[in-house]
């Protein structure tokens, strides 16, 4: 099952349009909400998987539409708002938020953070393919059985060598910075410094490179990150 349907709930239209654009590139199916009352009446009628929602909307507000929405379901939820205060945000995820985003945002890392959520909520979503083939069969990997093949030899990655390389393949050809990496790889949850990012990534190259220093799979876009390109087969 494909869990794609996202429902942008904003009152500004520049905002929702970007939004909706970016969703709508990466395959996702989109519903726009411009108030509470809106957002609530397409909730009960389409089959929604994630929420992306800002606090400050017309007539019924953000914070209302979260607690209705949570009280008979446990869809993602990602706040959208331009309140910066701490205790804005405890009371978002509070209240039942998922995830909260700060105005203004990137894009590019909101789309990252509804697959990281999405990813987290419906385990089963991650690539669909049971098996993903790189080059011609020169690198496999099953998803749900965490084996990966280099050459048709089994490779030894660690759990979060894996996380990484499976989030970099799910946002594959798009450039993710390390706090974006860490964000998809392992939620706003993890402890450790950016900086391992380029460790975990030395270790992956070693193992499913033919030549680390000039990898054909995970590569290096300096001052921005890191970005899986290949062909796939």
């Amino acid at each position: 099952m494909e869990y794609n349907n996202i429902l942008v709930v904003e009152d500004e239209k520049n905002i929702y349009d970007v939004i909706k654009a970016y969703l709508e590139k990466e395959g996702f199916n989109v519903y726009i909400a411009d108030d509470g009352k809106i957002a609530l009446e397409i909730f009960g009628k389409e089959d929604i998987h994630l929420i992306i929602l800002d606090l400050m909307i017309p007539e019924i507000s953000g914070e209302e539409v979260c607690k209705r929405i949570r009280a008979r379901s446990d869809v993602p939820i990602i706040m959208l708002t331009a309140k910066t205060h701490e205790d804005d945000r405890i009371e978002g995820l509070t209240i039942g938020a998922d995830d909260y985003v700060l105005k203004p945002f990137s894009p590019r890392e909101l789309v990252t953070r509804v697959k990281a959520l999405l990813r987290r909520a419906y385990p089963h979503s991650r690539p669909s393919a049971e098996k993903l083939s790189f080059n011609n069969g020169d690198l496999e990997i099953e998803v749900e059985k965490m084996v990966v093949r280099k050459n048709n030899i089994n490779v030894n990655l660690t759990t979060n060598e894996f996380k990484i390389l499976l989030a970099l393949i799910s946002n594959q050809n798009m450039v993710l910075s390390r706090d974006q990496l860490i964000v998809s790889a392992f939620g706003h949850e993890y402890e450790g410094f950016d900086r391992t990012i380029d460790t975990h990534i030395k270790n992956i190259r070693q193992k499913i490179e033919t030549n680390p220093k000039t990898p054909d799979y995970i590569h290096t876009v300096y001052g921005a990150g890191y970005k899986f390109q290949v062909e796939t087969s």
